[in-house]
């Protein structure tokens, strides 16, 4: 499937041919609430109604505001979600994002893409 853009433009939102989807923010992206807003309504629409693991990458973005870390317990049609980073600013918009907040599915921060995706792939949890 190809990518759509994120209703502000900060990202893409991919189905890939093995059943993952992939949000990706771009580089130096600062996000605010309304933007995870944009990106869930684009994933729940190329999910059409099921759920898949989601890969996110974070990895080039520069900020999340406190806005949008309260939209991080909203539920979409992720099954599951692996953070991709790869330095300390990702790691530490990921620990936040996780921290003290009840979140919609299993979450996990990863700096290795092939982990993160073997992750994903595993069987559903129960």
């Amino acid at each position: 499937m190809k990518q759509i853009t994120v209703g502000s433009g900060k990202g893409t939102v991919e189905l890939d041919a093995g059943g993952v989807l992939h949000l990706v923010w771009n580089p130096g992206t600062i996000l605010e609430a309304a933007d995870v807003h944009a990106a869930m309504a684009t994933v729940n629409e190329v999910a059409d109604g099921a759920e898949y693991p989601m890969l996110i990458d974070i990895t080039n973005t520069q900020e999340v505001t406190r806005g949008a870390k309260s939209v991080f317990s909203v539920r979409c049609a992720a099954s599951r979600i692996a953070l991709l980073g790869s330095n300390p600013v990702s790691r530490v918009i990921a620990n936040f994002a996780m921290a003290r907040r009840t979140l919609p599915c299993p979450t996990r921060f990863f700096t290795s893409r092939n982990e993160a995706m073997y992750w994903l792939l595993q069987e559903p949890l129960p």
